[in-house]
């Protein structure tokens, strides 16, 4: 029954609302009784699901603000004032059908998230084409998706090519062309062509559902204002019944004390920060930012110094060979098979560039090296084909006694001067060639840069694992303040509690894989999501989908107006209390309109929480039109 009544709240609302209208014909064409009667029945039906919610937070010895309304309906009634126990119930309840239906609005990015979501998948079984339930889709099967149709998992192409919507992943607007090798997420739509997949995360594990689990779960978090104002309120309902029987027996009035308890409810109050909240992530979510949570954008917010890793974050991270030297008797593409038969069991990006390279020449790579060793944040280690493979930087070669000739050291920075990082490649103990790989900074890392200053960022500092030459070059080139260079993952870990000692608030920007240490000891951890990798998405506090540093720019930005309207919201909702009280007290205001008015400063804040839904949306559109422009 108590279900059912719920259910039917906004049936009560309306059904009220006519009964109201009647008493007030009623009152103008003389018919005294039926305008009694009509107001007596609008407050008790309107009062059954607020008198409801009552009974159930006293039985857990809650006060709540259903009870303070049942309290004052139910002395308007004791003094005979029909007209505003009615109108009390009616705005209470009218009120509570437009805040969901504004909240509802602030979870707009979440229910076009969820709705986005694919119902059915086209798999080949059997040798026949077979449409099944996304759910039944298990990993290894070959999904086929045509034209118009969403992606069911995600998955690696196998055949075709295809034009890609993925703003539901990285909030990118641009479809993306993908080929053979490529990676498809779930979610995502083909704008035109064909495209057969092999099927890798299914489920709940696909990029799509773990997004739209994480954006309910930081809808949900509280930051530390939401956490506080519920205590606050624990203790101020209470207090303010306390306070009307105060102000009863100093007035001796009982319509005062009972308007007096209705106007102190902290219904703005309560609400104000929540729907911040709320709204706030959404708008990052639509955009391709993942934030996780009230209290993780309230530190964002405070954040005064950015860490940068180089490769991968202020770069692209998709480097390649630019030139192979050699120095022994090695011919070039035996050079670069032997290493790259080494480097198939490195997982750095470095590394992968070489196996890339020597794939594209169609090298032969089925030789598996024996006794492989990765030296962390040096190179790696191994025998191939009988001979002792030494693959990385100067530490490396130094470690393994292996002299530098100058001539070769000179070639070396010359390479790093212009840009590049130097590999070594040394066989049998003697330098064989230096492999140049670079890679390129990200179109949009000035522009990122420039407007997080002018959001308040006061230090950036990059730190990387290449070489001093390279760093010094991207550190010039996008105005750092410092960078420093050939560290290992615990020298950045080092370097950010140092910041941290130092009173600085820090965010670390990296990849999510390498730089997971760094990211976990800053205050705040921002992860370039790579299309949502299952590190960064579960690392990092902050995940950039569509891996963009003008992402960061808009992240920041928006923690900061998140917070700002949050307090906007509550100095306005303690003003309007603050104003009501006194004007009861003045004998200004009486039940019916300080429920008006109190139910408006309701709405009033959850509107103003709402304009965060399209924060930044002008410059948001003006970013794609400039990444589209060059196409044209």
């Amino acid at each position: 029954m108590i279900r059912w009544i719920h259910q039917q709240k906004n049936k009560i609302t309306a059904i009220s609302g006519l009964l109201l209208i009647s008493a007030l014909i009623f009152h103008f064409i003389g018919y005294g009784n039926l305008k009694t009667i009509a107001l007596l029945v609008v407050t008790m039906i309107a009062g059954v699901p607020i008198f409801i919610k009552a009974y159930q937070a006293l039985r857990l010895k809650a006060f709540s603000i259903e009870l303070l309304v049942t309290i004052a309906v139910i002395g308007a009634l004791f003094i005979g004032e029909y007209v505003e126990s009615a109108v009390v119930t009616f705005l209470f309840l009218f009120g509570d059908f437009l805040e969901g239906r504004t909240l509802e609005k602030t979870r707009s990015s979440l229910r076009e998230l969820t709705e986005m979501a694919p119902q059915e998948a086209v798999v080949v079984r059997d040798g026949e084409n077979v449409t099944i339930p996304v759910e039944e889709v298990e990993a290894g099967d070959h999904v086929i998706i045509r034209s118009g149709g969403k992606i069911p998992v995600d998955g690696t192409i196998v055949s075709g090519q295809a034009s890609i919507n993925e703003a539901t992943v990285t909030g990118e607007s641009v479809p993306a062309s993908k080929t053979l090798d490529d990676q498809v997420f779930s979610g995502t739509i083909l704008d035109n062509g064909y495209i057969e997949i092999i099927a890798e995360k299914v489920g709940d594990d696909t990029t799509f559902a773990k997004i739209i689990e994480l954006v309910e779960e930081a809808q949900e978090s509280k930051s530390k204002a939401e956490r506080f104002l519920d205590r606050f309120a624990t203790y101020y309902t209470p207090s303010v019944v306390v306070l009307s029987v105060l102000v009863y027996l100093l007035t001796k009035d009982l319509h005062i004390a009972i308007t007096f308890l209705v106007v102190a409810c902290p219904g703005a109050l309560v609400i104000g920060a929540p729907v911040s909240n709320v709204a706030g992530i959404g708008n990052g979510a639509k955009n391709g930012v993942l934030i996780k949570g009230g209290e993780v954008m309230d530190n964002l917010s405070k954040v005064d110094t950015i860490v940068f890793d180089k490769t991968g974050t202020l770069t692209k991270g998709k480097p390649e060979v630019t030139d192979i030297k050699i120095f022994g008797d090695f011919e070039t593409d035996a050079l670069l098979e032997i290493v790259a038969q080494a480097e198939t069991i490195s997982e750095h990006h470095l590394g992968q560039t070489i196996v890339r390279e020597a794939k594209e020449k169609n090298l032969d790579l089925s030789v598996e090296p024996e006794d492989g060793e990765v030296i962390k944040g040096s190179g790696i280690r191994a025998k191939v084909g009988g001979k002792i493979v030494a693959i990385g930087n100067r530490k490396l070669m130094d470690q393994e006694g292996i002299a530098i000739p100058e001539e070769i050291g000179n070639y070396a920075i010359e390479r790093e001067k212009a840009g590049n990082t130097a590999i070594f490649a040394s066989v049998d103990g003697e330098i064989a060639g230096i492999f140049s790989i670079a890679d390129q900074i990200r179109d949009d890392a000035k522009r990122a840069l420039a407007l997080l200053r002018k959001n308040g960022i006061k230090k950036m500092v990059m730190l990387t694992g290449d070489n001093r030459h390279t760093a010094e070059l991207v550190a010039n080139t996008l105005g750092l303040d410092e960078f420093h260079a050939e560290l290992l993952p615990e020298d950045k870990v080092t370097y950010v509690k140092k910041l941290k000692e130092a009173g600085h608030v820090v965010a670390m920007a990296g990849d999510g894989i390498n730089d997971a240490p760094a990211i976990a000891t800053a205050d705040i951890g921002l992860a370039m999501g790579e299309g949502g990798t299952d590190v960064s998405m579960e690392t990092a506090d902050v995940v950039l989908m569509a891996d963009k540093l003008m992402q960061f720019a808009h992240a920041y930005s928006l923690a900061k107006a998140t917070i700002r309207n949050m307090k906007q919201n509550t100095f306005f909702a303690v003003g309007i209390a603050f104003a009501l009280l006194i004007g009861v007290l003045a004998g200004m205001v009486n039940l019916a309109s300080g429920m008006f008015i109190h139910e408006a400063s309701v709405l009033l804040v959850i509107l103003n929480g709402m304009r965060l839904l399209r924060f930044n949306r002008k410059n948001i559109r003006r970013e794609k039109e400039m990444e589209v422009a060059p196409a044209a």
